[in-house]
């Protein structure tokens, strides 16, 4: 009997992290996952900062439960969420800290890089949306507050490189992920000149930009004594996005690909960058891809609001020290709660709901989401949603909104007719949000499967280890094996 094949995917999210082992049965990809831990953020010398101590300890975990089960990974790769990043110095221990992409930190600076640049030039260049919390705006931020920091790094590393150096040794940048930095041009798939001069950081701690699927090497001896097993490290497409697209099981080149989270990544694959004027006016972004592909997207506020709400429901802070700690209930909401409400306050409306731009950086880190939302709806003149089940209502009603706005902008750039919407990750389990998506979108929606980024991330592995033989072939295994739901226009 030929030995099981294992691999190991560790999928990070900015609000939970899972190690999810997979391999091929009877034809069909199987997932197991091993470990879950919550990410949340704490505060760190006034900043908003993610506890990479504790990442980096749940990443130990999941390795050895690994062990424990008897289910050793011929390889792992680590994926996160984008444009944060840590500096490391010649020993290779860290400097400063992990700030989120939420601090406010960059607001005084922001302003001041795109003068300096050109917003035009810049886009370019690289490509990529203009986001406030962009890395080429943080680590301007980071040079106004703390240059010595700068002075004394030798590395700059993504979240997951800076993961990945912990368990193999090796420092290295993975392109998926370095292109969200607002620091690569997108041609050359190198760092840029113009980017690195705006942000203020020295050219020399940059380093060479790898591909999806190239092999780091083992785990550290330290690692390897910890976890009780040795296993190859790889790059997968390291930006959890990057990795969603690739497990997309699209029909035909006319879908469209949603990555539903905490963002929703909303877009297509593309050959080449598109850097127009109109591209940028209507704040589409080019990610790069795996095989160089590039991800046309938007990035729209998604999931994070409905997040906020129940944590703001249920009195919970999103981060220590913030928030308004306030119950507005006597019961514990649960995500299903909040779905209920929104189609009780439909099925009982009389008029259409207030719509507020999910976009707005208003609602990107507010002290209390519910008011924020409220005082938006009240500004604009509109009905002020009351209960619980109004304001939900009008949050997926403003989300599905934004999805049929920007599915009509990305025709309009790319002169494509699409003819679906493929949506992978967690939010693909909300039949109401798919739903209504299809109604206001107008187009059939494909929902599923729910692990798409721990999915793109083990294919990466499995192609590097021959299972499968190109992308096409992976995404028709994943295809045949996991349920997709279709939800139609009504």
């Amino acid at each position: 009997m030929t030995e099981q094949r294992y691999y190991l995917a560790i999928d990070i999210g900015a609000s939970s992290g899972r190690h999810v082992l997979g391999h091929v049965e009877d034809g069909r990809i199987v997932l197991e996952e091993m470990h879950r831990f919550d990410n949340t953020q704490v505060r760190m010398r006034g900043h908003d900062c993610w506890d990479i101590d504790m990442i980096w300890e749940n990443i130990l975990i999941g390795l050895e439960k690994c062990a424990s089960a008897g289910k050793i990974p011929v390889s792992v790769g680590i994926d996160t969420w984008g444009v944060d990043f840590v500096l490391v110095d010649g020993e290779g221990n860290r400097v400063g800290d992990a700030v989120a992409y939420r601090d406010s930190r960059t607001q005084q600076v922001a302003g001041k890089v795109d003068r300096a640049v050109g917003l035009d030039a810049l886009y370019r260049a690289t490509g990529i949306q203009r986001q406030p919390f962009n890395t080429i705006y943080q680590l301007a931020a980071l040079a106004s507050e703390h240059p010595e920091e700068l002075l004394s790094a030798e590395r700059f590393l993504m979240v997951p490189e800076y993961l990945n150096y912990l368990l193999s040794g090796v420092m290295m940048n993975e392109y998926t992920n370095a292109t969200t930095t607002n620091l690569i041009n997108a041609r050359t798939c190198t760092w840029d000149d113009l980017a690195l001069e705006a942000a203020g950081a020295p050219a020399r701690i940059f380093g060479e930009v790898a591909m999806p699927g190239t092999v780091l090497g083992n785990l550290s001896p330290e690692v390897r004594e910890r976890v009780g097993f040795d296993t190859q490290v790889v790059l997968p497409a390291t930006h959890d996005t990057g990795s969603a697209f690739l497990a997309v099981p699209a029909r035909d080149d006319n879908a469209v690909y949603l990555s539903s989270g905490t963002w929703s990544l909303l877009g297509v694959e593309n050959e080449g960058p598109i850097t127009s004027d109109a591209s940028r006016f209507q704040n589409f972004t080019n990610e790069g891809g795996y095989l160089k592909r590039y991800r046309f997207l938007k990035n729209i506020m998604g999931l994070w609001m409905i997040q906020s709400i129940r944590r703001e429901l249920n009195g919970v802070d999103y981060v220590a020290g913030s928030g308004s700690g306030r119950n507005r209930a006597d019961r514990e909401w649960g995500f299903g709660d909040l779905i209920v409400a929104a189609r009780e306050a439909d099925a009982s409306a009389c008029g259409p709901s207030p719509y507020v731009n999910v976009n707005d950086d208003r609602f990107l880190s507010p002290v209390s989401m519910i008011d924020e939302i409220r005082q938006a709806c009240r500004e604009t003149g509109q009905s002020v949603p009351a209960g619980v089940g109004e304001l939900m209502r009008c949050v997926y009603t403003s989300l599905t909104g934004c999805y049929a706005d920007s599915i009509a902008e990305l025709s309009a750039l790319t002169g494509r007719t699409y003819t679906s919407i493929n949506i992978v990750g967690g939010g693909c389990q909300d039949a109401y949000l798919n739903q209504m998506t299809a109604n206001a979108c107008g187009l059939p929606v494909y929902a599923g499967p729910i692990e798409g980024t721990s999915l793109g991330n083990l294919v990466v592995q499995m192609i590097g280890d021959g299972r499968y033989g190109s992308l096409q072939e992976a995404r028709d295994a994943i295809r045949d094996s996991f349920d997709i739901e279709v939800y139609q226009p009504e």
